[in-house]
């Protein structure tokens, strides 16, 4: 990137414990912000010093977030070239080749992998490149060239339509930068297909992270009758089809991402077991209640209702009412599935919701799986927001 000595950013005093700890952030207000650091171009490599003016490490700086400044290297000396972030790619590819027999999976899982808010999906010869943050979108160029020294991909296709991108100052869009897309891409699983819509779709698409919960339910499902409820795409419903399950409801806002998951179901021979629900979810469970509905097997995959702390309250709430509504369509003896996505949902606090609903509702629950995100999003372990994803799955009385 370039050869001269990297500019500096300082922390105050008393202050970035959590980041001499191990942690990957910074905020704000742990360090000393001014007219020269203010200058530094947002994304900037910049090596980082404790108060005493001791170089601890290199990290990605944008003095206008709120997460200033992200680990790179603990190395001071460490250059941030093409060839390192190569060098990353490399072992994050190496983790997932010794993951999974099959190239479909999250290549990169940000901190994750140690390349601070990118997220790169990878399905065969397609890659979904999402370059969260100030630092991933400004050494794109690299990360594009690593990737195809690496892997040679037919069709790359940058979103750059995350949340997190506006807090870094980042505009979205969606391009592809090479090769060419033709309709959504369809996914072989062990449960049979499932149809990413790249285009236009939520995130890369498909959710790799819920793969293995999808197993995990699918296993109770042979000759059961299943609810899919925020099916997206039909991950749930799909896999539990495929081990043999009666039927399946798919409940969606989107027409588009229902009618993905009947083409799946018809690719696969078990599209007469599938109805599709269209509506809103918490007005069709009400609905599904007045008509007397239940089903064995009942799965909520909402969407995030507590991406930040700020919204916790209001997103905790959401998922009070979710669980609600979803107990009177659970059968006497069966599962119901609960998941939240949601970074400032911690799982003790996703219990509390469903605990409370159980009480509530005088339904008696043991849980039987504490599920989360597959091994191809590995966590960082001082950074609990990278195990984002929550499943509790209940046996009901």
């Amino acid at each position: 990137m370039t050869d001269e000595p990297y500019r500096t950013a300082r922390l105050r005093p008393n202050k970035g414990k959590a980041y001499l700890g191990g942690h990957p952030w910074i905020y704000r207000d742990e360090l000393v912000l001014d007219r020269r650091t203010g200058a530094i171009q947002p994304g900037t490599p910049v090596v980082l010093e404790d108060a005493k003016r001791v170089p601890v490490g290199v990290v990605a700086f944008n003095p206008g977030s709120g997460i200033a400044a992200r680990d790179l290297d603990r190395d001071p000396d460490a250059t941030i070239d093409g060839a390192w972030i190569a060098g990353r790619l490399a072992r994050a590819l190496a983790v997932r080749e010794r993951l999974y027999p099959r190239p479909f999976y999250r290549l990169v899982h940000a901190e994750g992998d140690g390349l601070p808010g990118l997220v790169v999906d990878r399905m065969d010869d397609l890659l979904v490149i999402q370059p969260n943050t100030a630092w991933a979108e400004a050494v794109l160029p690299q990360i594009l060239s690593a990737l195809d020294d690496l892997l040679a991909p037919a069709t790359v296709v940058v979103n750059r339509d995350s949340r997190g991108r506006t807090q870094e100052g980042l505009e979205g869009g969606r391009e592809t930068v090479r090769g060419a897309l033709d309709g959504p891409v369809k996914i072989g699983t062990e449960a049979g297909s499932l149809y990413a819509d790249i285009e236009a779709g939520q995130k890369t698409g498909v959710y790799f992270d819920q793969f293995p919960n999808h197993a995990f339910v699918a296993s109770l499902a042979k000759d059961k009758r299943v609810l899919d409820v925020f099916a997206h795409t039909g991950g749930f419903a799909l896999a539990a089809l495929g081990a043999g399950a009666s039927g399946a409801v798919a409940l969606d806002g989107s027409a588009r991402a229902l009618e993905l998951a009947a083409q799946a179901a018809a690719d696969t021979g078990y599209g007469d077991r599938l109805v599709l629900r269209q509506g809103d979810a918490f007005d069709a469970m009400r609905a599904l209640t007045a008509e007397g509905e239940t089903f064995d097997i009942v799965v909520c995959d909402p969407p995030a209702f507590a991406p930040r702390k700020e919204t916790l309250e209001a997103g905790l709430r959401a998922y009070e009412r979710v669980t609600r509504l979803a107990l009177p369509l659970v059968a006497e003896g069966g599962i119901l599935t609960v998941c939240s996505c949601s970074h400032a949902v911690t799982p003790d606090a996703l219990m509390g919701t469903a605990m409370r609903m159980f009480h509530r509702g005088h339904r008696r629950a043991r849980l039987i799986h504490s599920g989360r995100a597959g091994a191809d999003h590995p966590v960082h372990p001082a950074l609990s927001e990278s195990g984002y994803l929550k499943v509790l799955v209940f046996a009901l009385d």
